[in-house]
């Protein structure tokens, strides 16, 4: 499933995040690399042991908390320390499959990285090219977001970011070990919640059939869930 999550950070928390990124300590990205994906990533990165990353991180993390949308797509059990990144220049990310498993800096967290994230810090209209492109059954599909919202989409998922030939793109990335492992069932579960959501927007949340769909939700989550 993939999943375009309007307004994760509003405007004026792009705005302090950004202030707090821009004046941080950049570094080659290839920091963060394996050896196949090094092969075709030329971008920067914030250096992970920067002070401001740490103030920048703690900000997304209590965005995507308040996030609903995200919190119902995703079911989080884990989520990596946000990252951030820039393109310009011409900088690039190649075709690559995101590691299976990602270990934090201390060496004190595992993340099976079931969803991959990416948060817009730059509006569309700031940079030329960095479309970043997600290949699934169906094609390739092209996501270049205002700032603040982010894409949600299988970490499984073959993905490039194209050159930014003017200005710069700059971004917060990110991914998330589900309760959920298996994508189909996330995504079934997912649009059972909504369908809920809405029926009880209609008929009230103690109506008998929209208890009855909450009891079925959450018997399937029961099933699938790791904890």
């Amino acid at each position: 499933m993939m999943l375009h999550i309007p307004e994760v950070l509003t405007k004026e928390q792009v705005g302090a995040v950004r202030a707090l990124i821009d004046a941080g300590q950049w570094v080659d990205g290839n920091v963060t690399s394996g050896p196949q994906a090094a092969l075709a990533k030329r971008n920067a990165q914030l250096a992970e042991t920067d002070p401001k990353a740490r103030e920048a991180r703690e900000a997304v993390l209590a965005a995507l908390e308040r996030s609903l949308l995200f919190v119902a797509a995703a079911l989080p059990l884990k989520v990596f320390p946000p990252l951030f990144n820039r393109y310009e220049g011409g900088q690039t990310f190649g075709n690559h499959i995101d590691n299976s498993v990602r270990r934090n800096r201390a060496g004190d967290l595992n993340v099976r990285t079931d969803l991959s994230c990416t948060l817009f810090l730059s509006e569309p209209t700031d940079y030329e090219g960095g479309e970043l492109i997600v290949e699934d059954t169906y094609g390739g599909h092209s996501v270049k977001l205002p700032a603040g919202d982010m894409i949600l989409y299988p970490a499984s998922s073959l993905h490039r970011v194209e050159p930014v030939t003017r200005g710069a793109r700059t971004a917060s990335f990110f991914w998330v070990q589900s309760m959920v492992r298996d994508d189909g069932a996330r995504a079934l579960l997912f649009d059972l919640d909504i369908a809920v959501q809405r029926l009880a927007g209609e008929l009230g949340q103690g109506h008998a059939q929209v208890v009855a769909l909450t009891g079925i939700y959450h018997n399937l989550l029961r099933r699938w869930a790791e904890t």
